[in-house]
């Protein structure tokens, strides 16, 4: 049996920086048939970029920290704030590598020398829509660090640059929390070596 849904209704039930919708649907079963009426909420965030950035001449990434609301049912307040990755919401005319480089100059203060895409994916679709175009952007990161982001959007952003051993090793102690850079700096160790040959002293 071909797989298909079909949405009875949907209705909007919340709309702020967010947005969230209740629908009710059904949809064909793996042993045949259709499911029952099922009632469930999305959130819609959008379409979204993350950008990792690496200096292949010093093998370092470019780190940020900012303060995430998700997190802020932790035990320990001071781990609402997050080491991430440069990443920001596609918005409608926009295309995914133009987003990239914006808002890498506004975060990370820095510029692309070049831009690769990764991969792209949804990242919890459970129940959100939110879904990801992952790049890597090959950077200096001589002059790279400091505090940035828009103030205008109440952006509070500290700019750092690890090597890509710390990094990793981050990721193991659980320094970094937040799925998109996990996905990125484990790409990374499989890809470093051939980033490194393309683009020593790019």
């Amino acid at each position: 049996m071909k797989k298909q849904f079909e949405i009875i209704s949907r209705e909007a039930v919340y709309q702020g920086f967010f947005s969230m919708e209740k629908i009710r649907l059904k949809h064909t079963l793996f042993e045949g048939g259709w499911s029952k009426d099922l009632t469930r909420e999305l959130f819609h965030r959008g379409k979204c970029v993350a950008v990792l950035l690496y200096d292949p001449d010093t093998d370092e990434v470019v780190l940020i920290e900012q303060f995430r609301m998700g997190a802020i049912e932790s035990s320990d307040p001071e781990r609402a704030w997050l080491m991430e990755i440069v990443a920001g919401a596609i918005e409608p005319g926009e295309t995914a590598e133009a987003v990239a480089l914006r808002e890498v100059a506004e975060e990370a203060n820095c510029q692309v020398k070049q831009l690769t895409k990764i991969s792209e994916f949804y990242t919890t679709p459970g129940g959100s829509a939110e879904w990801i175009t992952l790049f890597c952007g090959i950077v200096d990161t001589s002059k790279i660090g400091g505090v940035h982001g828009l103030k205008e959007e109440e952006e509070d952003i500290r700019v750092s640059t690890v090597k890509f051993e710390q990094a990793y090793r981050m990721i193991e102690t659980g320094e970094i929390e937040s799925a998109i850079p996990i996905i990125a700096i484990q790409w990374l160790a499989l890809n470093k070596d051939k980033l490194q040959k393309e683009f020593k002293h790019y």
